[in-house]
């Protein structure tokens, strides 16, 4: 089977092909990729993956092409991607005509990969990666008009590349509960990729003094100010316990505010991935206290490195965390409950080790990069042949 992707994200992929989904899909699947990244010139794309390696990078059987200076926020910088995504899907298409294309995010890029469908008869797919009902709303504690507007457009967005698409990835099951009208759209419920059998359990972790680690940005979104008073809380009864944060945030003076001055919260900042899940193995407790949640895939790593986890109720945080068997969940912005869970956690070095045991086994069976591959195989080959 052949696909088209249309990607939305600007990060480049993986320099290492054991961590690119594509390399590892190419046991299956074959295609191309457009992909918009944040370098401005060719010779950063061959730094980072070769000489070559522009305008079209191979890996496995996949093909990226590359569009530069995707971080252009201007209405013409906007247009020039939507531009790439049209032209660039169109001579590929002429080329060689996939089998299905397929769009990560149900916004700009879907509309663009419904386009495409349209003009190719093709079939289309698209990957709903955030929760839909709390985005944009939850990015500050009042929302803008501008985020209201955003709000708006992301829920024509929704409904127009649900009707046109052939089946669409849900990250949880009730992803799209609260839509009405999209009860009947076909999908296939399925993780986000994760590296899993790349991630190590720490052999020598501290437990005598464990941290609560919470990875992610922006900072309200996820919920640190929550976490933030719950620890405040509970610090006194726990004076060896710090609370460390991972990510980036150019607001970072209103979260140091909401600190209060303690020396037990640390602020780490971004790092590499490869530092943060080192950082992470060290942990003794992940937090992630979202107001708006995809699925969080911090959580399939901190399963993966057997830290047991606490996350608010939203989203498809519930269908990671098993309340009870490899963590709690608490209701969103509810900072006492969360400091209760903590309590329970931080007071029982033995419940700590058997919810990460869970949470690994499930992790490494059910979770990992293998069945993320055949799960994504299956959904591509029900859509081209038509099934439910």
């Amino acid at each position: 089977m052949r696909i088209l992707y249309v990607q939305a994200s600007f990060v480049p992929p993986p320099a290492d092909p054991q961590n690119d989904r594509f390399f590892l899909l190419s046991e299956k699947i074959e295609g191309d990729v457009l992909q918009p990244v944040w370098f401005n010139t060719p010779e950063q794309v061959e730094a980072v993956f070769g000489p070559g390696s522009y305008p079209v990078y191979s890996v496995g059987r996949f093909r990226y092409h590359w569009y530069l200076s995707a971080l252009n926020s201007s209405p013409l910088g906007r247009l020039s991607i939507f531009k790439f995504y049209l032209q660039k899907g169109l001579q590929i298409c002429r080329e060689r005509k996939p089998d299905c294309i397929i769009s990560y995010s149900h916004m700009t890029t879907s509309l663009v990969a419904g386009l495409l469908k349209l003009l190719t008869r093709g079939r289309l797919i698209i990957e709903i990666a955030t929760s839909p009902k709390q985005v944009y709303l939850t990015m500050r504690p009042r929302p803008t008009l501008s985020d209201r507007l955003m709000h708006l457009y992301s829920d024509i967005s929704l409904h127009l590349s649900s009707w046109l698409a052939d089946r669409a990835h849900f990250l949880c099951p009730q992803q799209l509960a609260g839509y009405p009208l999209l009860r009947r759209v076909r999908n296939s419920v399925f993780h986000e990729f994760v590296t899993v059998s790349a991630i190590d359990r720490s052999p020598d972790k501290d437990e005598s003094h464990p941290f609560i680690l919470q990875v992610g940005a922006p900072w309200y979104l996820k919920g640190a100010d929550v976490l933030i008073k719950a620890f405040l809380r509970l610090s006194p009864d726990f004076p060896q316990v710090k609370l460390k944060f991972l990510g980036y945030f150019p607001d970072v003076a209103k979260l140091q505010e909401l600190m209060q001055g303690s020396p037990m919260i640390e602020i780490l900042g971004a790092v590499p991935n490869r530092e943060a899940l080192r950082i992470m193995s060290q942990a003794g407790i992940l937090v992630l206290a979202s107001r708006c949640e995809g699925m969080g895939r911090v959580l399939i790593e901190g399963m993966a490195a057997g830290i047991p986890a606490v996350g608010s109720n939203v989203g498809g945080i519930p269908h990671l965390i098993r309340e009870n068997e490899n963590g709690f969940l608490f209701p969103v912005e509810d900072s006492e409950t969360l400091e209760a869970r903590l309590r329970q956690l931080l007071s029982d070095r033995e419940l700590r080790r058997r919810m990460g045991d869970r949470g690994y086994e499930r992790a490494h069976k059910e979770l990992d990069e293998k069945v993320y591959v055949q799960e994504f195989a299956r959904m591509v080959e029900v859509t081209v042949r038509g099934g439910e």
